[in-house]
């Protein structure tokens, strides 16, 4: 249940100095007079219990000294509150994707944080517990593909090749974004195949394997390396193997990566 409070003088020190030192505390500063506090407060209050942070809510009109004190001369005025003290905050109405994104320099979502148990316990070794998350998640966030991303590269490195292409078949191609790395997953399954069953017979072969396994792993900057080298010893091997495998993590990754930018001069290099 979120916690969100309406804030004043005589209650500030309580609600936000004492609770900060527990979890964040988000303080909006707003007044009635305010649109785009109109348009910002619903989304606070959205997503407080999915962030689980405490909002407490100051009426600028009403507590001016508060305001004063924080130096509030726009609003809404957002800070947050950590440890008693103000560790960020932005001025104006966000959109919820960018408010996700400043939230998410600060804490995790409870999306997140089952996100990162799945991750752990497939490190673990617990397979089963954590296919049971990815698969609720996906039911229970149809509409977050970020979560179908997730899911696809865990049935891929389980070698459940066919759930795999399931969920990932879900992201649109107008979504080019996620869309991309879902093309990108697609061939990823097809280096599974080749980390799981290519017997090498050369010196190129386990170059490839290599590169395959590392791939699936995960590892990209290993097997970026291993690709590159590939491509310089045979940059035809296999059909352009190495060119590709390079160009689906690049797609994995995305172009901001500096793992891609920094392979994509290397790979021209070797190719042109």
């Amino acid at each position: 249940m979120a916690e969100i409070y309406d804030v004043t003088d005589d209650n500030f020190e309580e609600v936000v100095i004492e609770k900060s030192y527990e979890k964040p505390v988000i303080v909006d500063f707003w007044a009635p007079w305010c649109g785009p506090c109109r348009v910002l407060k619903p989304l606070l209050e959205k997503l407080a219990d999915e962030y689980n942070y405490v909002l407490a809510k100051i009426n600028t009109d009403e507590n001016p000294h508060i305001a004063q004190e924080f130096g509030v001369q726009g609003i809404p005025d957002v800070k947050i509150f950590k440890d008693g003290k103000v560790v960020d905050g932005f001025v104006g109405a966000y959109p919820e994707p960018k408010l996700r994104e400043f939230l998410e320099k600060h804490m995790k979502s409870k999306l997140q944080q089952k996100l990162d148990e799945a991750k752990m316990l497939s490190l673990q070794g617990k397979r089963e517990e954590a296919e049971k998350i990815y698969k609720s998640l996906v039911e229970e966030f149809p509409q977050n593909k970020a979560v179908a991303l997730e899911a696809g590269k865990f049935f891929i490195k389980e070698g459940k090749i066919d759930e795999a292409i399931e969920v990932l078949d879900t992201i649109p191609e107008y979504q080019k974004e996620y869309y991309v790395q879902a093309q990108a997953l697609k061939e990823l399954a097809k280096l599974k195949d080749v980390c799981d069953n290519l017997q090498p017979e050369n010196e190129l072969d386990k170059l490839y394997k290599e590169a395959a396994c590392a791939t699936v792993d995960g590892d990209y900057e290993r097997a970026l390396k291993l690709f590159l080298e590939l491509a310089q010893k045979d940059k035809n091997y296999k059909d352009e193997a190495a060119r590709k495998g390079m160009i689906t993590i690049f797609n994995i990754l995305g172009e901001r990566d500096p793992l891609t930018k920094e392979y994509r001069k290397k790979l021209a290099m070797v190719l042109y």
